[in-house]
């Protein structure tokens, strides 16, 4: 018998069609992956299993965890099965957890919530060992903040198995940790599957992560499973040109154009960026922590540097003193011969040849301006900004390099999608045509189709406008595609640096190796073709 059982769900939220006739199951110490683009309805899937639907949604079909029909059980009982027999994992953590509160008390409030005669405090310690967050090295009163976002995301996998769930949604869990951080992760949940023989439903948009973990698949497009099956077989067959379009794009490459001939542009010099640490006691003198640690590079005119490396590691330190906003201890940052800060200040005329793409496109853009003042605010860092009609154009020229229309400026930064909010972000950042551009994690949140439309963009951005930019991602894949160069950072150094393909193909560093060797891998996808199957 199967322990979740899913039969012609459908969902409606007023007039919008959500969920139609989905159908799944899932077994006790399976995973299913639950995979397909962003708004496919993976989500709004597992919020039905859980009931947290909004007010306005409307169901019909049905939804089984051990045979119990979860769409007609009240709210009473529905508070009682979550977490007990239900557990979940949201997808950013900081937000999932209260801030005010230590973990040790926010996961032993599980415990008493449903087992209020049970020794919570033991039973936390327990399952924060069990997680890889063991008292002895990460006392329990700590708070979230304090810590790493791989730490974070155990703390909430603590707390969704603190009473050993029959069934375990993990939704997203690893798409903003760093390579390694997420082989650990997902060790942890197969381990937990396999220890507790609870089900697992996995929703990612990473088919590398898929093929590596899942038993059995299911593929989601525009609210409809269009394909499912066991792993392999998926991974072979491929019989919905949607999950060959979705499989192909994870392995896009992009082809870069040559770059000129080698002349500097950014000049980094014995750089160290360092913090005061609070006195451990009174009148002893305060520590220092050196969050970059004497870190030498050159960055060439129309090249395209790639930065690797764990979070904590120091790039967005690095990145902060590149851009003038961090004023470094020791060493100097220079562009085309001029330094970035002077005495602690930013150099400002240096500053604004310099632009940045953020990963968070909708978090970058004030919601309650229109794409026309978003994408124009650059022009503030110019002396004479251009207007008028010659300020119009060089907005429908921003606006069309990057793939869309002149007429777009209008809008307001909710009527876009992800991809095309990205969009906007790189047109910012290409508007006042600056020396350089900092991409940061700027695809890690998109899926799969949207992250290769992005990435064609940026190379053909190469090809047009001579783009020179610093790439920063723990996604190594879509570094070695984009990237003539790679420097690997570890505890604020750079370990390994060089030609991107001889660096991925023969790394000399252990710590080098250690990242290729964490990061997922789709099998070969050779298969047999089909008809009108052009993969």
């Amino acid at each position: 018998m199967s322990l979740l059982h899913i039969d012609n769900l459908s969902l409606w939220i007023g007039e919008a069609d959500i969920l139609k006739s989905v159908s799944l199951r899932v077994n006790p110490g399976e995973i299913l992956a639950i995979t397909g683009e962003s708004g496919s309805g993976k989500s709004m899937t597992a919020l039905a299993i859980m009931q947290l639907l909004p007010r306005a949604a409307r169901t019909s079909g049905s939804i089984r965890l051990d045979g119990a029909e979860l769409t007609t059980l009240p709210e009473r009982d529905l508070c009682a099965l979550r977490g007990n027999d239900i557990g979940m994992i949201f997808q950013e953590p900081m937000t999932a957890l209260n801030p005010v509160h230590s973990i040790g008390r926010q996961v032993a409030e599980t415990i008493r919530l449903h087992a209020p005669s049970a020794d919570a405090d033991t039973q936390m310690r327990d399952i924060l060992t069990r997680v890889g967050l063991p008292p002895d090295r990460v006392p329990p009163n700590r708070y979230p903040h304090e810590l790493s976002g791989g730490q974070r995301q155990r703390v909430v996998i603590a707390m969704a198995i603190a009473l050993r769930p029959k069934l375990l949604i993990a939704d997203e869990p690893t798409t903003a940790l760093d390579v390694t951080t997420q082989a650990q992760i997902l060790t942890l949940l197969k381990e937990l599957v396999r220890d507790f023989g609870m089900g697992l439903i996995l929703i990612t948009h990473d088919l590398a992560v898929v093929a590596d973990t899942a038993d059995r698949i299911a593929i989601m497009r525009d609210g409809e499973i269009v394909e499912t099956g066991r792993t392999h077989h998926m991974l072979q067959t491929r019989q919905h040109p949607y999950t060959r379009m979705l499989f192909k794009a994870s392995t896009h490459q992009v082809k870069l154009p040559k770059p000129p001939p080698p002349t500097a542009l950014l000049d980094v010099q014995h750089l160290q960026c360092s913090y005061r640490l609070p006195r451990p006691r009174p009148f002893a003198r305060p520590g220092q922590f050196d969050a970059v640690k004497d870190v030498s590079f050159t960055l060439m005119h129309g090249e395209r540097l790639g930065l690797v490396g764990e979070s904590g590691c120091g790039k967005s330190t690095l990145t902060r003193a590149l851009l003038g906003l961090e004023a470094p201890s020791r060493g100097q940052i220079l562009l085309d011969g001029t330094p970035v800060t002077t005495q602690g200040k930013a150099n400002l005329k240096i500053r604004r040849r310099m632009q940045v793409v953020f990963q968070d496109p909708f978090g970058s853009f004030n919601p309650r301006h229109r794409v026309a003042r978003l994408i124009t605010e650059p022009f503030h860092l110019l002396d004479s900004p251009p207007r008028g009609p010659i300020r119009r154009d060089v907005m429908a020229d921003a606006l069309t390099a990057v793939g869309l229309k002149p007429e777009d400026a209008s809008r307001y930064i909710h009527e876009f999608s992800g991809g095309q909010r990205q969009r906007l972000a790189i047109a910012r950042a290409l508007i006042i045509k600056p020396d350089l551009i900092i991409f940061d994690e700027a695809v890690s949140a998109l899926d799969v189709s949207v992250r290769a439309q992005i990435l064609d963009l940026i190379a053909d951005l190469c090809r047009t406008h001579g783009l020179t930019y610093l790439f920063i991602s723990h996604d190594l894949g879509v570094v070695r595609s984009v990237t003539d160069r790679v420097l690997v950072m570890q505890a604020g150094e750079i370990v390994e640096q060089g030609q991107t393909d001889a660096v991925f193909t023969k790394p000399q560093h252990p710590y080098t190796k250690k990242l290729i060797a964490a990061v997922p891998k789709l099998p070969d996808l050779r298969m047999q073709p089909l008809d009108g199957d052009r993969i």
